[in-house]
């Protein structure tokens, strides 16, 4: 008589792994010091709640009425002030009749940016997609062009002019960061010592006296009557002090392919450049994804410092608007509150993008 295989029913696992229970049991409790940690925010949390709930909501005011935010001063948030102030917060000192063009232009941009990060639109077309928006972005923020009245750059500000500095900061920076990181590992000694000198000297100095420098100082060294916009000049410098600090982000990268990728690459007889292209950059790269991002983000937060030289992005333009104005001046707390939200909005965007493109070069080399 055959013996018949008959398999054993599985049995539950004694401990839950897996819910919202076991995810709190790991990370807030997973041993005394993480306990004790976790009490003492709580505490705190509910201590600090129930009074910053009253402030924000509660007792707060939204109507745009600087003798109604007076009569709740020290207690109720005022975010009247925004709703009053929003557009010259937004929009900066642009034109108000022309402010149309600004909000499509921002709209464009961060419409290329969305479509540059998803995957179904990595074709080769995406690259004439930059620079017909690009183009659409400087047409209608200068004017000039199609009837558009002109616009000069000391007129742009807020938000446009961030995500302008910011996208086009990281867009030039990347690029010259790579070839400058690959010269800094050159054996050619003046290639090598070029490049050394670059990085050393930018990352020797603060980025507000690059552009004091490039505002100020560089239009001093140009033949007379040659003049070149402020924008472009503190363009220039964001481009070339990012690209130092992201230079060295790659150069980690490129330490970190093990030799054996090289030699390997060698012996298959591929050119310098096939080689980097094809084996040693795309894994460099991946290594360094989290360094990147931190300086992609840095590029974003670092746009505020271009107030010093009279270009009132997000932050200028926010002070702008309400120090221009006596009756609104004391609701400041409200003003940085609303451009801070922003910032964290698209830096909270960036690091969870840079978290997702981590979880798919994972997934690449379990294969």
């Amino acid at each position: 008589m055959s013996a018949v295989f008959q398999p054993i029913p599985p049995r539950p696992a004694p401990v839950r792994t897996e819910g919202f229970v076991p995810w709190i049991r790991r990370n807030l409790f997973g041993d005394w010091k993480s306990a004790v940690t976790t009490v003492l925010l709580g505490g705190l949390i509910v201590y600090w709640l129930p009074g910053i709930l009253n402030w924000s909501l509660l007792r707060a005011v939204f109507e745009p009425s600087a003798d109604v935010c007076q009569q709740a001063r020290g207690v109720g948030a005022c975010w009247g002030v925004i709703a009053e102030k929003y557009r010259l917060i937004i929009f900066g000192r642009y034109p108000f009749g022309e402010q149309w063009r600004p909000l499509v232009a921002t709209l464009l941009m961060t419409g290329l940016l969305v479509a540059s990060c998803v995957r179904l639109f990595w074709r080769p077309w995406l690259g004439l997609l930059w620079v017909v928006v690009l183009a659409a972005f400087f047409v209608l923020m200068g004017g000039g062009w199609f009837g558009l009245t002109p616009v000069s750059t000391d007129l742009w500000g807020g938000l446009p002019l961030t995500m302008m500095l910011a996208t086009l900061g990281i867009v030039l920076a990347f690029p010259l960061s790579i070839f400058v990181a690959l010269g800094r590992r050159s054996e050619m000694p003046a290639i090598r010592t070029i490049c050394i000198l670059y990085v050393e000297l930018i990352r020797g100095v603060p980025l507000i006296s690059v552009l004091f420098m490039a505002s100020f100082m560089f239009p001093l060294f140009l033949p007379q009557g040659v003049t070149i916009d402020v924008l472009l000049r503190v363009l220039v410098g964001i481009t070339l002090f990012s690209a130092a600090y992201l230079a060295e982000i790659v150069r980690g990268g490129l330490q970190a392919v093990p030799k054996g990728q090289y030699e390997a690459a060698a012996s298959l007889g591929l050119t310098y450049w096939q080689m980097q292209r094809k084996i040693v950059l795309p894994q460099a790269l991946a290594i360094v994804v989290p360094g990147i991002m931190n300086s992609f983000i840095a590029i974003f937060k670092d746009t505020s410092l271009v107030t010093i030289v009279s270009l009132y992005e997000l932050t200028g333009a926010m002070t702008l608007a309400l120090n221009s104005d006596a009756d609104w001046r004391p609701f400041k707390i409200e003003g940085y509150l609303f451009i801070t939200a922003i910032y964290f909005a698209f830096c909270f965007a960036m690091s969870r993008y840079s978290l997702w493109i981590e979880k798919r070069l994972a997934v690449s080399k379990t294969r």
